[in-house]
């Protein structure tokens, strides 16, 4: 079964011309339902013939995930979707609004095989990656069921993108695309967790999007503990790549650093963050921790601005980043392990 939002604009033509049999503007037709209106429904394209809506329902099976829960932060409005998958499986996505903007976090992977021990994703194992459909899929959806555009995109939800590449890529190409949705390269961010040849693939990629970099510790040896990615690409080779794409881009580079109470956040490793971001444009998010788990614990506040003061008399630009849906627990995969454990 094939599924309309997996194919990019040139498959649409070649589709329309050559199988169906129709003139190439019928592809610019069907992107504009698709991307622009979001419909969703051949059968409500009614500048398509019958005979061409007939044609495109039974070639295309159903064109994105499923709403199957919405959670909604009472503090600052914050949305969770839980989105059921065609072959049963689910997977997360992240709306928020600040100051009349909204971005949607979304997901590129069922689960995630980088197995974070901070993170709730990581320790519900890898399942599968998502298809373009898939990925793009949660964005129009959410899109549709606002009744508004949504700002800014990220994808930083469930799974690391940069290991679903192709999929990754060619949904970016089909949101930014100027017969789809043409979202701006520079209101999608990726956050990788430190894969070195996707970081380098999307530096040659000239797509445009902003980069960011989950650290969360300035050295190896407390890196290979959180994070196991670190064991393959160790801080040196993460770092040259982040260099090598500000060569080739020119962009500032985003670091986030979560904050955990007595283990990454005293003042000698926020000055040995400092040291390894130096003649980087970089801006460090600090995040303090969003407890999952017992195992870890929140810092203070003090601590947590402490930190910060160290990076900014390092010349090193920093923020906190303002806790956002803590009280439905909106960092990804947290919905997702409730359902698998009912």
């Amino acid at each position: 079964m094939r599924f309309p939002l997996d194919l990019d604009y040139e498959e649409w033509r070649t589709l329309c011309m050559e199988e169906w049999h129709e003139p190439p503007f019928r592809a610019d037709q069907i992107c504009g339902w698709l991307y622009e209106r979001r419909t969703l429904s051949f059968e409500e394209m009614t500048n398509l013939s019958k005979e061409l809506r007939r044609k495109a329902s039974e070639t295309f099976g159903p064109a994105v995930p499923k709403i199957e829960k919405v959670e909604v932060s009472k503090r600052d409005g914050t949305q969770k979707i839980l989105w059921s998958l065609r072959d049963g499986e689910s997977v997360e996505s992240v709306l928020l609004e600040q100051d009349g903007r909204k971005t949607a976090c979304i997901s590129t992977q069922v689960g995630c095989p980088l197995a974070c021990s901070f993170c709730a994703t990581g320790q519900s194992g890898f399942v599968r990656n998502l298809s373009c459909g898939e990925i793009v899929g949660q964005f129009l959806a959410m899109e549709k069921d606002q009744g508004s555009l949504i700002d800014n995109l990220v994808f930083m939800g469930m799974g690391e993108a940069l290991l679903n590449m192709e999929a990754f890529l060619k949904a970016v190409r089909n949101l930014k695309h100027p017969k789809m949705r043409s979202l701006g390269a520079r209101r999608m961010t990726v956050s990788t967790a430190g894969v070195v040849p996707g970081i380098l693939a999307l530096a040659e990629s000239n797509l445009g999007i902003k980069l960011a970099v989950s650290v969360h510790a300035p050295d190896d040896d407390l890196r290979d503990r959180l994070m196991p990615v670190n064991r393959r690409y160790p801080l040196s080779e993460l770092f040259s790549a982040i260099r090598f794409y500000q060569e080739k881009t020119g962009d500032r580079v985003s670091i986030e650093y979560l904050l955990i109470d007595g283990l990454n956040d005293t003042q000698a490793q926020a000055e040995r963050l400092a040291s390894r971001l130096r003649g980087l444009k970089s801006f460090v998010n600090l995040i303090p921790w969003n407890t999952t788990c017992e195992t870890f614990r929140k810092p203070s506040p003090q601590k947590v601005e402490k930190f910060r003061q160290v990076l900014l008399s390092k010349g090193i630009e920093a923020e906190v980043r303002r806790e956002r849906g803590e009280d439905i627990d909106a960092a990804c995969g947290q919905l997702r392990q409730r359902r698998r454990a009912r």
